[in-house]
């Protein structure tokens, strides 16, 4: 197998109803859920950037659907963890943010896997609350000693999380309040100071659509990052419900 090499995984998909079994806050405007089901003895998850669909039932009776990452999957335990931002007044944080153990989540997916390989030099991942799941999963899972940093923008330090890895974390948070600019202003200020490492490196970024492409264009026009070693997605887009660009680079 050839170096830096993508592998692009298809899985077989399935509705699975999840019981929720403990819950944790994560700062001010995240929730960590746990949930459990003998229904997850065959959930594959390859990707630390995958993605599955959450079913829910809106304040009109109609079912709708919203991509959430899986934060972390134990095959052992049987246990499958989500976190919520909560960001909005959508169905899925009202859900999120009354539910109680106990309550039942119907999933289904992920549909596929884009498995990044751990043989690059460095990594370098951005991103806003909701690209915080597939940050820290990817830190947790990287190789013992490879650098890797983290430049997240959130709303203030009670916001910040900590990724146990042995990967070499190196953390940067940049906090909205208190400053005018937008997250895209943020965070490209905070990514023109820093030093990159040496070496052949994969950058990942996910945030607002209108960032995330702002981003995208500095690191390809400017840094001159090749464009087949990053990879840049939409999670939302301001003003439209349940709109994202999962693909940037498409």
């Amino acid at each position: 197998m050839s170096r830096h090499q993508i592998i692009r995984q298809r899985h077989e998909t399935r509705r699975r109803t999840l019981t929720l079994s403990s819950i944790e806050p994560l700062g001010d405007h995240m929730r960590r859920l746990v949930f459990t089901s003998p229904e997850l003895h065959d959930f594959v998850s390859a990707g630390a950037d995958d993605h599955i669909k959450l079913f829910f039932t809106a304040g009109d009776g109609e079912a709708v659907m919203r991509d959430f990452t899986p934060r972390r999957f134990d095959p052992a335990q049987a246990t499958l963890t989500i976190d919520f931002a909560l960001h909005d007044a959508g169905p899925a944080t009202q859900w999120a943010a009354a539910a109680k153990v106990g309550d039942t989540l119907a999933i289904g997916g992920p549909r596929g896997s884009a498995v990044v390989p751990d043989d690059f030099d460095w990594y370098l991942l951005i991103g806003d609350e909701t690209a915080l799941p597939a940050i820290g999963r990817r830190v947790e899972e990287l190789r013992a000693g490879v650098p890797v940093i983290t430049l997240s923008v959130v709303n203030d330090a009670a916001d910040e999380q900590d990724f146990p890895t042995q990967a070499a974390w190196s953390g940067h948070w940049v906090h909205r309040a208190g400053s005018s600019a937008d997250d895209a202003d943020l965070l490209l200020a905070a990514l023109k100071a820093l030093t990159l490492p040496a070496g052949e490196g994969y950058i990942w970024i996910a945030a607002e659509t209108g960032v995330a492409r702002a981003l995208r264009a500095h690191i390809l026009d400017t840094l001159g990052h090749p464009r087949e070693w990053l990879k840049a997605a939409g999670y939302w887009t301001r003003g439209e419900a349940d709109a994202s660009d999962k693909s940037l680079d498409a």
